[in-house]
């Protein structure tokens, strides 16, 4: 008898219940008991209107920008990786945290800002605390940006990057029977050996496990060394040398599919700036049918004179994304930034839909455990730690996001229109980003278990799960045949195993549900499948041009102060310079990490600065005497406090065992140092702030 196992279909509308209460009442208190919106009272938009950064802006227009703005990968990818834990604790910490912190957080930044002129997140630490707070709360944001970015870029770098995977010296390679093997030698003494789909590897730790590879690699053995055959009681294959590392290509069809959204990009560009001027609609539909046609024709690159340029390495994709970086930093508005914020914003809000209609018809069964007891208490493959705290800030964006923050105190306060329009915007947007997380989780969640973990574990650490893995029933003993994912495999005509980062595993999950929505169409799943890594890929993408640029403006203001040339935004060479740290710095977090090492960095900072954004707008309530009200943010503040300063321990234990290694000795002390700089940041904000607390300013410009 099998267990009862939950359809995705109750579970998509109780959510839906959920937020929509949340809206209609909770966010009506706060709009009109703790904001005290009052549309009599000029705004920003309207006061300082300069026809550029102040504008008052339809309300449906401003929603969509910054919901566009604040809905990178963050709500997609941390419910997939923390589906690890089960279904269960993501599913609550989603709906509970946008509906009680995070649209909390976002609405009443995005008031505090409206009130105060527009001003920033920094610019508001100083004015209601000090101006040593809005240092500290320039350089976390910073540094935050940082971390994002490469929290951001390593999900592309694991979906579209190829690998490189050591073989453990010692290992069995076990051929199909009568299988023909090809073997390449090369001057130097590399030896290459074409290895047949459905050959095992047992490993040297325990020969009696076996991992089945259903397709076939390329085998590189460096040093001259050779396969050497091997005959123990219970098998007879070839030993693997040191120095063998398992091929994988890269995906060329998605690294093609997103290039060519650049260019298409720079059209629309070019097209509504100085073809059309002014016809928004007539180029952003034509960049969505160029991005459609670009996902078609990329299935031909695969086996064709184009796929070596488009089948890069680890490196090449990083590379790739820094170069686009600084790019699109550096280049005028207009001609890229903001015209893929045009075609994202169409591709995000008609994709979600389309998802929640698909869960809605396909109905999936959530097959994922809705506790996972093997990884709850001392992590697993995608999160090295217990489910408390890791699941809270790995599911950040979803819940609550310190980045939303900036949005919140960036170009959208300068384009309220009315102060009642700060409700739809700032709460409702975090509602619907909220569901955006609900939706990933979901697609994940209905992946067979076997399947989720064959994606979602790097190749090289799968050994370390197997025990788990076989308690699961997620570790294929006793299978015949391919696996469901060599199936989708052959089907997709890219490798998925391996691709951690979850960016893969959504893709699945998304094919899936399309394909079982959508029976009556045939041989879609691969372009499903490529569809929806462009669509996660615009999502990172549109953050990290943003991102970069935000990082430059703020590197670029700090600098000004020590000589002032360097803080021109107009100065080329101070643009160029700063864009250029930044862009180091973030690539070098993903060149020197993994997902398991970055992505909780990336949510810890990320949670730590909504912790200051909090603390901030309690500030400002204090100060313009609603300090009865204050509870709405300290409850939720409160909570984001232990979560965060108890990853932070958790954190800081885990970098100091990388000190005990020579080999990782100076990236523990690196991380510990960097760790310790932003958890001092954050004391300094909260603590003045608590002083303000204390002692109050009469009023403010925020009132």
């Amino acid at each position: 008898m099998h267990p009862f196992r939950l359809q995705a279909m109750p579970v998509m509308l109780g959510v839906l219940a959920v937020l929509a209460v949340a809206y209609r009442y909770y966010s009506a208190f706060l709009a009109a008991k703790v904001a005290a919106l009052d549309d009599s009272r000029p705004t920003p938009a309207h006061r300082l209107n300069d026809g550029q950064n102040y504008h008052p802006t339809n309300r449906w227009v401003l929603f969509g920008h910054h919901f566009a703005a604040i809905s990178g990968a963050g709500p997609l990818i941390g419910p997939v990786l923390a589906i690890q834990f089960g279904y269960l604790p993501g599913l609550i910490w989603l709906v509970v945290g946008v509906c009680l912190a995070g649209a909390v957080q976002d609405m009443m930044v995005l008031f505090a800002s409206t009130r105060g002129d527009g001003r920033s997140l920094a610019a508001i630490a100083r004015n209601e605390i000090g101006p040593v707070a809005g240092t500290a709360t320039a350089l976390a944001i910073l540094y935050i940006v940082v971390v994002a970015l490469a929290g951001l870029g390593i999900v592309v770098v694991k979906a579209l990057g190829g690998e490189e995977v050591p073989i453990p010296k010692g290992s069995i390679l076990v051929y199909p029977t009568d299988a023909s093997v090809n073997k390449k030698i090369y001057p130097d003494g590399t030896r290459i050996y074409e290895v047949p789909p459905r050959s095992k590897i047992h490993p040297p730790s325990d020969l009696s496990q076996s991992e089945v590879i259903e397709e076939g690699f390329d085998l590189t053995i460096t040093g001259w060394g050779s396969l050497v055959t091997k005959k123990t009681e219970k098998l007879t294959g070839l030993e693997v040398p040191a120095g063998a590392k398992r091929m994988i290509k890269g995906s060329s069809w998605g690294t093609f599919t997103i290039a060519c959204t650049i260019p298409i990009a720079l059209a629309v560009g070019w097209y509504m700036y100085r073809l059309r001027k002014g016809k928004v609609v007539e180029a952003s539909l034509l960049g969505g049918v160029g991005v459609i046609l670009a996902t078609v024709v990329g299935a031909s690159v695969p086996g064709s004179p184009l796929e070596p340029y488009f089948s890069l390495s680890r490196e090449g994709i990083i590379v790739a994304i820094a170069g686009y970086g600084f790019v699109a930093s550096v280049l005028p508005v207009w001609l890229l930034l903001c015209p893929r914020d045009y075609l994202s914003s169409f591709l995000k809000i008609g994709v979600i839909a389309l998802l929640v209609i698909g869960v809605l018809v396909a109905n999936p069964v959530l097959e994922a455990p809705a506790i996972n007891a093997q990884f709850t208490r001392g992590g697993g493959p995608n999160l090295p730690g217990p489910v408390f705290p890791y699941v809270f800030i790995c599911i950040m964006c979803g819940a609550i996001s310190g980045f939303h923050a900036l949005v919140s105190s960036g170009t959208t306060p300068k384009m309220i229109d009315r102060e009642s329009d700060v409700r739809m915007i700032g709460y409702g947007a975090m509602l619907m980003e909220g569901l955006v997380g609900v939706v990933a989780l979901i697609a994940a969640a209905s992946l067979p278990n076997v399947m989720y973990y064959d994606i979602n574990i790097d190749l090289a650490s799968r050994p370390n799960f197997s025990k788990s893995l076989a308690a699961l029933g997620a570790d294929h003993l006793g299978e015949e045949g391919p696996s469901e994912l060599a199936t989708m495999e052959k089907e997709v005509g890219e490798t998925l195993k391996g691709r951690s980062g979850g960016a893969v595993t959504l893709a699945v999950g998304m094919a899936r549900i399309f394909t079982r929505a959508a029976p009556a169409i045939k041989g879609m799943v691969k372009y499903w499948y490529h569809f929806a890594i462009m669509f996660e890929a615009l999502f990172i993408l549109t953050t990290i041009d943003t991102g970069t640029r935000i990082g430059r403006f703020l590197l670029q203001e700090m600098l000004g102060k020590i000589w002032k040339p360097l803080g021109d935004l107009d100065r080329p060479l101070s643009a160029i310079a700063s864009t250029a740290i930044v862009v180091f710095a973030w690539s070098g977090f993903i060149a020197t990490g993994s997902v398991q090492t970055i992505w909780p960095m990336f949510g810890m900072a990320n949670q730590l600065l909504a912790l200051v954004a909090l603390g901030l707008v309690a500030t400002v309530l204090i100060n313009v005497g609603r300090r009865k009200y204050v509870w709405v943010i300290l409850l939720p503040m409160a909570f984001v406090a232990v979560t965060t300063s108890s990853a932070g321990a958790h954190e800081l234990d885990r970098f100091y065992k990388l000190t005990k290694s020579p080999a990782t000795a100076l990236k523990g002390y690196l991380n510990i140092g960097l760790t310790v700089f932003l958890l001092a940041l954050v004391a300094i904000i909260l603590g003045s702030a608590i002083l303000r607390w204390i002692n109050p300013k009469v009023e403010t410009k925020a009132a």
